[in-house]
């Protein structure tokens, strides 16, 4: 998109909703019994990451405090109706207010004082208590370890239940992510990227290239652990007292579609890299830096071979910015553009549009908003009449999705990415002229589609992760995935 010059200013918006933490254990049970027996025990932490109007999202943790499991089964009972809508890192059954829970197949063994963990979304009417007892594989989680076979008991329990440690307010790094959950819903990430974590559980590569200044050497940045957050004291060490620039960032789906920026030396077009270590926040308590945009900076990745959709392909997306870097020079998108680097015609685009362009004139208030950048407009809604729905997201941290079915229909929500659930701006028909979409299935992040041949990229944001897929995501899977990214920390 090219840039506007109609604005209008309001106050700005913004949700919030609190986060529950629950820690479901009791007393711990000491026993006697013969060497042969088989020791359970088990403790389950149960932890409301996220709510909204009806619905919300949980995740649980398992710590086994018996003898070694290979393949395990919790189940609970919910007390006011909840049910559970959405599951990933292993499969339930629900009767009533029964619940069961089995492990996936990557996660069925668990160690002594080994944890499992798994998350799912849930609605729920009038009041959402926690669930009060647990039982693994039959035996019920007290927080102490009991013989499943062997003699009773020969001294009676202790009357005080021993201390105990709160559990961590975030889920551990490698539970689920993102991509994850996606794959889950049946939309598998066709592009994975980010700059502060690692967008599936098991992904153990590289986030981004960095290259210095002093030598024009560089470094590709990784993660702390599998499924963990960015490496950013190796970058520290290796850019110290010099400057460094992001040149790439690593597709994390494995189907390579890295991004280079558009420039000298990167993949063409005219704008540069940005500075690396422009700003650091934390991730789950660890420095990370973000991707931050001042200017005539783009990335860029001709996908159409490489899984990201074409023509009237149905695709969802999502990327955390910021609220507080922002400004109206077109365009700091992020999705799917053209191949051509040139504005081919309504429908060539798909991406989402972060910042305070009015493109159509009308807006309410000065944003900033999440918009579609569908070529030849940045549409709050489904026409170019401003969208009343719309909202400003001022936080310093912002999830913005948008999903397009290809033929008649796409959505756009927002949501504060430290807490509350996703606000939904539009849902409804495609503008007049979009149907069908003409998608190319190149990636932009930073600029428009056709901005970068001339250096003439005017768009200023932030970007810290965000990622790509085939197919419509469900509501369910963008809840989950939003409760995700505010369970991850951003701070």
């Amino acid at each position: 998109m090219r840039e506007n010059r109609f604005l209008r200013r309001r106050p700005a918006l913004v949700a919030a909703t609190a986060t529950a933490l629950l820690l479901v254990t009791a007393a711990a049970t000491q026993t006697s019994a013969s060497a042969s027996a088989a020791a359970a025990g088990c403790q389950v932490n149960y932890t409301v990451s996220s709510s909204w109007q009806g619905g919300f999202g949980a995740n649980v943790t398992i710590t086994n405090l018996g003898d070694p499991v290979d393949g395990w089964r919790l189940t609970w009972s919910y007390a006011a109706g909840q049910t559970i809508t959405q599951l990933w890192n292993g499969s339930f059954t629900q009767a009533g207010a029964q619940v069961t829970v089995t492990n996936a197949s990557y996660n069925g063994a668990i160690p002594t004082n080994g944890t499992a963990s798994f998350g799912f979304n849930g609605s729920w009417t009038g009041s959402n208590p926690a669930p009060t007892a647990f039982s693994l594989n039959g035996t019920t989680c007290t927080g102490g370890v009991n013989p499943t076979t062997g003699p009773p008991p020969t001294t009676p329990p202790p009357t005080t239940p021993p201390p105990t440690t709160p559990p961590p307010t975030t889920p551990p790094p490698g539970t689920s992510q993102p991509c994850d959950i996606y794959a889950a819903g049946g939309t598998a990430c066709i592009a994975a990227h980010s700059t502060t974590r690692a967008l599936y559980a098991a992904y153990n590569g590289s986030l981004y290239q960095v290259r210095r200044s002093s030598d024009n050497t560089t470094r590709n940045i990784g993660v702390l652990s599998p499924g963990g957050r960015a490496n950013a004291a190796s970058q520290d060490s290796f850019c110290a007292n010099t400057t460094c620039v992001i040149t790439i960032i690593f597709d994390q789906s494995g189907r390579g579609n890295n991004l280079g920026y558009q420039g000298a030396g990167g993949v063409g077009g005219a704008v540069q890299p940005a500075v690396a270590n422009k700003e650091s926040v934390t991730v789950g308590g660890d420095k990370v830096y973000s991707l931050y945009i001042p200017g005539k900076s783009s990335y860029w990745r001709d996908g159409h071979l490489t899984g990201v959709p074409t023509g009237s392909a149905p695709e969802g997306m999502y990327m955390v910015t910021s609220g507080t870097h922002v400004n109206s020079g077109c365009c700091f998108d992020y999705g799917n553009s053209e191949t051509t680097r040139r504005a081919d015609g309504a429908g060539a685009m798909d991406a989402i549009y972060f910042g305070t362009s009015c493109w159509f004139g009308g807006c309410s208030g000065s944003g900033p908003w999440v918009q579609a950048d569908l070529e030849y407009g940045l549409y709050p809604g489904g026409s170019s009449s401003w969208n009343s729905n719309q909202r400003a997201f001022t936080s310093k941290f912002v999830t913005a999705t948008l999903k397009n079915n290809g033929t008649s229909r796409f959505a756009i929500k927002g949501s504060n990415a430290q807490s509350g659930g996703l606000y939904t701006l539009y849902d409804g028909s495609l503008p007049r002229g979009y149907s069908p979409m003409r998608k190319q299935g190149a990636i932009i992040l930073g600029s428009g589609g056709d901005c970068c041949i001339d250096n003439t990229n005017q768009s200023v944001g932030t970007f810290y992760e965000g990622a790509m897929v085939a197919g419509y995501p469900s509501d369910a899977t963008e809840n989950a995935v939003q409760a995700n990214i505010t369970a991850a920390g951003y701070r």
